[in-house]
């Protein structure tokens, strides 16, 4: 009777998921290639599946049929793959199908005004529909329920039960020691970094970008990269993943580190359980763990010494003239640079984590309705004057630069510091278990690494929450010192 029940429920929930993947293949178009004209009906076919996949969820069927499983005799896995369907079930039942096609609708609007207000520079463009955006993101907080924080009840679907409390404690101790280690670093000589910013043809940089991704092992059989506004990876099943990525020909390090830091989410994708697919074993654990595989490859692995051991020829051979006169102690210095930027996506790890803080801290005020919509770029203006000692001057390399708002995605970003925390703690338990690993890394040889996230971190989809994977795998939970020793083991001279 069991094995009938649960075979109805895979039936069902992946189901589900097709809906909800043709729904994420047509995003996936509408950032890459839809014509200009398509973006009307666009929205509305997405707003469509997204409704339609939202009703088939909550259907009250599902909900008897999760409780009769849960006193039915299941595997462990097959229990928590119904434990876990029966919280999100619990969740969305929440919303209504109308409220749900109102926010996609919404959405697609917001992207489309984020687009333009980049190309017009200019934040007022964007105002109005992120204002309403925000007021839906409020309204939906509401609908969920929350204790003590509006936004804690967006944040739990990036990471589930992480709060403004947890991440304000880490905050409050991470900001004052990144301060210190910042002073000392910037007190020491600065490298030379023009080379970096030379003429990097376009069409190069894209194959070079490519071979990277092919050395860190992603199967291009089961996967594309593409350009868009804003790099990011989506995956429809673990046999079709996508990346994307953008180039900028007078800056290498945009394209280098995009390819490498979206290649680190495309391999948990494409590594995640084909047979659980639809069913919540068959997804990441949180996105604060999956910004870890991005920040392994992206800054432990990819800004690393080792690394370039093996990588620094092959650029060399791709740029001849831009690196003629360039050797791998220099390169390694230029692409490790720490200085305060604007852009959150280029700047070095350790300054990253004050942009993602100044985006938290004005996430949290917008939710409580602490600050309104229009006060954005002087809220960020003064906060970057704050935390990092610069002066915005546009909107563009100011509060327009993330799509995330357009998306709707408020509660994201904690996960960005809180995966570059779990990266740093992984690489080290990495390590500690196999001495070898610079020596195999220098060697372009990545099977340890891979081998450590198949067993630690894919295999497990949804299984575990963050901290529970952490501890299993490092022997703690999340500990910010290992981030902390690593950045002045790397910076401090």
């Amino acid at each position: 009777m069991s094995e009938k029940l649960y075979n109805e429920y895979q039936r069902r929930f992946q189901q589900i998921a097709d809906l909800k993947n043709a729904s994420n293949v047509l995003q996936w178009d509408q950032e890459t290639y839809l014509p200009q004209k398509g973006q009307t009906r666009r929205a509305q076919q997405i707003s469509t599946l997204t409704e339609h996949a939202h009703r088939l969820f909550t259907d009250p069927s599902n909900y008897k049929l999760l409780n009769d499983l849960l006193d039915s005799n299941l595997s462990p896995h097959q229990k928590k793959n119904v434990e876990l369907s029966l919280i999100d079930y619990n969740r969305e039942i929440k919303l209504t199908p109308e409220f749900v096609n109102k926010m996609s609708n919404t959405v697609n609007k917001s992207f489309y005004a984020w687009i333009d207000a980049r190309k017009q520079n200019s934040f007022s463009v964007f105002e109005t529909p992120l204002d309403t955006l925000i007021q839906l993101k409020k309204e939906e907080a509401e609908q969920l329920g929350y204790e003590q924080h509006p936004y804690n009840a967006l944040m739990n679907d990036y990471d589930r039960n992480l709060t403004v409390s947890t991440v304000d404690k880490v905050f409050e101790n991470l900001k004052p020691k990144l301060d210190a280690i910042l002073q000392i670093v910037m007190a020491q000589p600065k490298p030379e970094t023009s080379f970096l910013y030379g003429h990097f043809p376009q069409d190069k940089q894209w194959d070079f970008g490519m071979e990277l991704l092919k050395k860190m092992g992603f199967d291009f059989s089961a996967g594309r990269q593409d350009i868009s506004e804003h790099p990011f990876t989506t995956a429809f099943n673990s046999s079709d993943v996508r990346l994307t990525t953008r180039i900028d020909e007078n800056d290498f390090s945009n394209m280098t580190w995009s390819c490498i830091h979206e290649g680190g989410h495309g391999l948990y994708e494409q590594n995640l359980p084909d047979e659980e697919y639809g069913l919540p074993l068959g997804e990441s654990c949180s996105l604060s763990i999956h910004e870890s595989q991005s920040r392994i490859w992206e800054n432990n692995i990819g800004r690393g010494r080792a690394y370039w051991k093996h990588h620094f020829p092959i650029v060399k051979n791709y740029f001849p003239e831009q690196l003629k006169n360039v050797d791998e102690e220099q390169f390694y210095k230029a692409i490790n640079y720490v200085h305060p930027s604007f852009i959150r996506t280029e700047a070095d790890e350790l300054t990253y984590h004050f942009h993602v803080m100044i985006r938290y801290e004005i996430e949290k005020q917008l939710i409580a309705g602490k600050i309104k919509t229009k006060d954005i770029p002087e809220y960020w203006n003064v906060l970057y004057k704050e935390y990092l000692g610069i002066k915005v001057t546009d909107d563009v390399t100011g509060c327009l630069q993330d799509v995330h708002w357009s998306h709707g995605s408020f509660g994201y970003f904690a996960t960005y510091s809180l995966g570059s925390l779990y990266a740093a703690q992984f690489y080290n338990s990495i390590q500690k278990s196999n001495p070898d690993l610079e020596n195999q890394i220098a060697a372009g040889n990545f099977s340890i690494i891979s081998g450590w996230m198949n067993q630690q971190i894919y295999k497990h989809g949804r299984f575990f929450s963050s901290e529970e994977l952490c501890l299993n795998c490092t022997g703690e939970t999340l500990n910010p010192n290992h981030f902390l020793k690593y950045l002045e083991g790397k910076f401090i001279v």
